[in-house]
């Protein structure tokens, strides 16, 4: 078992029957996933709050019951990974493309719980690129703000093409170095005309399964 599947498979633990699930995207929420698709098997009631087309189509593979929010009253738990988490639990997400829907998911939900390899801690954000989801109207005038601010912004790229979002945007890869204030730079990033969110999950995260050196598991909790 490699270390994203044990990790991944772990949270499945805080999954009760009953839950509404928000069903987060990437390569270690995918064992999430594939754990839970066999319990449901078994017999455990859930329903699930995909974060992206990708993850709705994976969790109807898996037999995972969906649900769409006018259909919920809340979501109990948000299982999803993350591209970097610092030691005070602040992320950068959206490596993946989908960070405005698993934003959206993790800020409705009552426990937000991040699975992520070792590799993935880190001691300050920024050395993975910074996503920053744009409307394509007026980009060029949006990039010029994003720099203005201290970002590298790179157009993210698929097949020659920009990459589009499952929302119809695109999104902007922003070198920031170090982000040693990740609380003001999500404000002010999201000031800017143009920019719908970004990748920074700055005091959401309630919970980070990892893997550490001196015990298999290890759970960092804020609350």
């Amino acid at each position: 078992m490699n270390e994203k599947q044990k990790v991944g498979e772990k949270a499945a633990d805080y999954v009760k029957d009953g839950m509404v699930i928000g069903l987060g995207t990437g390569s270690t929420v995918f064992y999430t996933l594939t754990k839970l698709g066999q319990l449901v098997q078994q017999g455990l009631s859930i329903k699930g709050i995909p974060t992206s087309l990708q993850t709705e189509q994976l969790a109807r593979e898996l037999g995972i019951p969906l649900a769409a929010f006018n259909e919920i009253d809340q979501i109990d738990l948000a299982i999803d990974g993350a591209d970097e988490v610092n030691p005070d639990l602040n992320l950068i997400k959206g490596g993946g493309g989908a960070l405005l829907r698993e934003k959206i998911i993790a800020k409705a939900a009552d426990t937000f719980i991040v699975v992520a390899d070792s590799h993935k801690m880190v001691d300050t954000l920024g050395s993975f690129p910074l996503p920053v989801e744009v409307v394509p109207f007026g980009m060029e005038m949006t990039r010029k703000y994003l720099e203005e601010l201290g970002g590298s912004p790179k157009l993210r790229q698929k097949n020659g093409s920009a990459y589009q979002t499952d929302n119809g945007h695109y999104i902007f890869d922003c070198s920031f170095r170090e982000i040693t204030h990740p609380g003001d730079l999500e404000r002010d990033l999201n000031l800017i005309p143009g920019v719908v969110d970004n990748g920074l999950f700055v005091g959401m995260a309630d919970i980070v399964i990892t893997l550490d050196l001196h015990k298999e598991i290890d759970i960092n909790s804020r609350k």
